[in-house]
């Protein structure tokens, strides 16, 4: 199976006054499409700044990462930004969801930024909505909904333009148990059906009964793969 992202010895160090901490040691996987893979570790291990690195919000010192067949380390800011609304897609631990528009237009931004033609984002926004399971609840403001359906409006946002990748960072760190695991389950349906690859950085074990492969990080290096 091709490899949808593909990340080689990537390293990434933060320098603060004569201070060094390498994030990230070398770290090499790959993940195919239609793929979840788990990313777990203890807090400052390096998952989140894998994640960054993955979907250009950080840039590594060393390695090379390949994300829907480009080599993203070297590419423009500007490039970088057309990446990102096209090819990849963001969840965050916190909805980070437009708190005065609906369902409808949290999604439909996303859609409005990639220059999509009307018709096809109202299409698509309704087809997403529907995916997540919040189809009756499409005109509703982030205040009138619950965590777990804040959270399908941001995994719809992600979705909706198509992207190659979806980059989850502790996805259901907010929600209870129960709503995390069909956050989940969720998750496992999208790379199921759209044949999005899925990386999760998490805490939650629960999300291991949903993956293809476990990673563990430990100091930034990849100690172990549970495949």
């Amino acid at each position: 199976m091709p490899a949808t992202i593909r990340v080689e010895n990537v390293s990434r160090i933060y320098r603060v006054g004569q201070q060094e901490r390498q994030a990230l040691k070398a770290v090499s996987l790959s993940v195919g499409a239609g793929q979840i893979v788990v990313l777990r570790g203890r807090s400052g291990s390096g998952k989140t700044t894998l994640l960054n690195c993955i979907g250009g919000l950080d840039r590594p010192n060393g390695g090379y990462i390949w994300v829907a067949d480009q080599e993203i380390t070297q590419l423009s800011e500007q490039r970088l930004v057309q990446l990102r609304r096209q090819q990849i897609g963001f969840v965050f631990q916190s909805h980070a969801l437009l708190p005065t528009y609906s369902a409808r237009e949290n999604v439909d931004l996303m859609l409005r930024l990639t220059n999509a033609p009307r018709s096809k984002r109202q299409e698509r926004v309704e087809q997403v909505l529907q995916l997540v399971g919040l189809g009756k609840w499409m005109d509703h403001r982030p205040h009138e909904l619950s965590g777990g359906q804040q959270q399908r409006v941001a995994i719809a946002r992600a979705l909706a333009p198509r992207p190659a990748v979806i980059l989850a960072d502790e996805p259901t760190g907010e929600l209870d148990s129960a709503t995390g695991q069909q956050i989940l389950a969720l998750f496992r349906q999208i790379a199921d059906v759209e044949k999005a690859t899925i990386l999760i950085a998490t805490h939650d074990l629960a999300a291991d009964a949903f993956a293809d492969a476990v990673f563990h990080l430990a100091d930034g290096r990849l100690a172990i793969r549970n495949a």
